[in-house]
């Protein structure tokens, strides 16, 4: 028990500071540069247009309820569909907070590894999308909100900090609850579960354990932070980390409520297209880790 209240400890330390100081940086890039000046940079420039999406994906640690609203006004103002739909896919998957912790939880290989393979992933799954037509498939709605920042005048660093630690706190406190979950549950697997229970999860030679895991993953609602010290648990208690973390993609990156807002944006080809490529990915991610580790 004393292993299991310590491991709880490290743990839940290490993510919470690590969770609110990307989060008060990600802040000030967000409260320096308004939505009308990003989606006007998003839409034009030498820099192709998608890659520039990638970008915003990547330092912006939106969950679906900010993402789907940003993504309908980017196509609103004029941004092309490749572009939001790169930043659609990229955002809940691919930003510093995930990024970082798999640096902190997996080591850096890892975290290379996974952050490359989604990078790929995201910018090739818009183009897929478009090359079956399925562009054509969005209802025509109109979203208010998803701002990535306010149009009030930048004060400078030191006085933008006590507002952007604010923020940080606010996008943070809504995550504590399913992060300390995450962690307790995290913490009894690598501290009270004997590994030998877990190893018919190992998945040596068990080829079909990473898409099972894939398409598990989508009906369970997680964000991919919360998932990241179960995962680790599991890795340390011999779990294969392919399913692992076919399971932690698919559960970020295609669940319930996310789900059900894109149908309001979604025709339903288009939402059966988007839910592939979430599983695709997913076993694209645990078969890449897998010939990782």
């Amino acid at each position: 028990m004393l292993e299991v209240v310590q491991t709880f400890a490290v743990l839940f330390a290490e993510l919470f500071v690590l969770f609110l100081g990307v989060s008060f940086l990600v802040a000030l890039v967000n409260r320096r540069w308004g939505p009308q000046r990003i989606q006007s940079w998003l839409a034009g420039g030498k820099v192709p247009a998608e890659v520039k999406g990638l970008a915003l994906g990547m330092i912006t640690p939106f969950c679906s309820c900010s993402t789907i609203p940003m993504f309908v006004n980017m196509l609103n103002s004029g941004v092309g569909f490749r572009t939001a739909a790169t930043f659609l896919i990229s955002s809940p998957l691919l930003n510093p907070i995930i990024v970082s912790g798999m640096w902190a939880l997996f080591g850096g290989r890892i975290a290379l590894s996974y952050a490359a393979i989604m990078v790929i992933v995201s910018l090739i799954i818009p183009v897929l999308w478009s090359v079956l037509g399925l562009e054509g498939h969005m209802r025509r709605v109109k979203v208010q909100g998803g701002k990535v920042g306010d149009d009030a005048p930048w004060q400078g660093v030191r006085k933008e900090s006590p507002v952007a630690l604010r923020t940080a706190w606010e996008d943070l406190r809504p995550l504590l609850l399913p992060m300390t979950i995450g962690v307790a549950i995290g913490a009894f697997i690598y501290g009270a579960v004997p590994a030998e229970s877990l190893q018919f999860l190992v998945g040596d030679g068990i080829w079909w354990l990473v898409p099972l895991a894939a398409v598990v993953g989508i009906p369970l609602y997680v964000r991919l932070e919360t998932m990241l010290p179960i995962g680790m648990a599991l890795s340390g208690a011999g779990v294969a980390v392919g399913p692992i973390f076919a399971l932690m993609v698919g559960g970020a990156g295609a669940s319930p409520p996310e789900l059900s807002m894109l149908s309001a944006v979604f025709k339903p080809k288009l939402l059966v297209g988007f839910v592939a490529s979430i599983v695709s990915a997913a076993v694209i991610a645990g078969y890449a880790m897998t010939l990782l580790a």
